[in-house]
């Protein structure tokens, strides 16, 4: 229990020295870092940080990864804002008393954008498409059969055009079992320093007024972009899981998220399984401030867990969440493969 309160006191701290107060909300970039990944994580309405494990729990929670000591892989799709989707890739395995190890990518998909000028406000007839990618590198281990800890490490790009910013954040995590139905966690995300564009995009040409003739009369000048900080936050969440009998269990959860560039955030999320293999999820996010501006509304959300074989098993889910104001709610779909070892 002292460790446990050791890294809750620590990862407080760490919120508190860099999550930033109440005047920064709306000034932060890198709002990839915000958009979540995994049908299941989404289904629950984010709010399983103290109950996911194994690769879906990189997002959420690094902590979890080394609780299934298994070899895995996954892929999710999501149609998200605006005609953007998102693909996220991640694989892991267990390193035995090491810990395990994980690599996970997101890329956002802008489809193609028309180049306009000042001259050409209508378009040049050549289009651009922005990159944003988040490479992540994870390190989770079991302390004790209670306890088990995680980090990120985040590599952040953006690129549009010849412009881009590169950054670098980490998360930190921790999940506490009190017993096999009750479990506690916590962590401190994209903590990292500031980012800025840069590139030859920003160079501007500029009219010399006054020269003689027959000199040059134009000049340039390098714009200077302001520097943006990525969106930090903390989360505590408690979470339950109630076994009804030998083949029906139902797993609920709460989420606290203390966030500086949004509001913050309750979480609530339940799942029901029957026979470790179908599972119907729901969840919902809500907004403590500002709440009829919250861009998203309920989520659902179903799953099956089939083992192809003793050492082989296949993770297929689904995952709805409604998007107010927008013309289309977003849809997620999850495959995941695991390797016994």
């Amino acid at each position: 229990m002292k460790k446990l309160l050791t890294i809750l006191v620590a990862l407080a701290l760490c919120s508190n020295i860099f999550a930033g107060d109440v005047s920064r909300k709306g000034t932060t970039g890198a709002d990839q870092l915000l958009i979540p990944v995994g049908a299941r994580g989404i289904a629950t309405g984010g709010a399983f940080i103290a109950n996911l494990t194994g690769l879906e729990s990189i997002y959420y929670n690094p902590a979890g990864l080394d609780v299934t000591h298994v070899t895995e892989g996954m892929f999710s799709y999501m149609t998200y804002l605006a005609d953007i989707n998102v693909s996220y890739f991640a694989a892991g395995a267990s390193l035995g008393d090491f810990g395990s190890m994980a690599i996970s990518f997101k890329s956002l998909d802008f489809g193609d954008i028309d180049v306009t000028t000042s001259d050409f406000p209508d378009g040049t007839g050549q289009t651009y498409s922005p990159s944003y990618l988040v490479g992540t590198l994870t390190y989770s281990k079991v302390l004790t059969d209670r306890i088990s800890v995680g980090t990120n490490l985040k590599m952040i790009s953006e690129t549009i055009m010849n412009t881009s910013a590169t950054g670098f954040a980490i998360d930190i995590g921790v999940q506490y079992k009190f017993n096999s139905q009750l479990s506690l966690g916590a962590a401190v995300k994209n903590v990292g320093p500031n980012m800025q564009y840069t590139g030859p995009d920003l160079v501007s040409a500029i009219s010399i007024p006054g020269t003689n003739i027959g000199t040059s009369s134009t000049g340039s000048y390098m714009v200077e972009t302001e520097t943006f900080q990525v969106p930090s936050y903390f989360e505590l969440s408690l979470g339950y899981k109630y076994d009804i009998n030998a083949q029906n269990d139902l797993l609920v959860a709460s989420t606290f998220t203390a966030n500086n560039s949004l509001e913050d955030l309750v979480n609530l999320g339940i799942e029901y399984g029957y026979m470790d293999m179908f599972f119907v999820r729901g969840g919902y996010r809500y907004q403590m401030e500002n709440i009829d501006d919250a861009v998203f509304g309920f989520t659902l959300g179903a799953g099956i867990n089939y083992k192809i074989s003793d050492d082989i098993g296949v993770v297929v889910d689904y995952a709805f969440r409604e998007a107010k104001e927008f013309p289309a709610d977003n849809h997620i779909m999850t495959v995941k493969l695991s390797f016994l070892q």
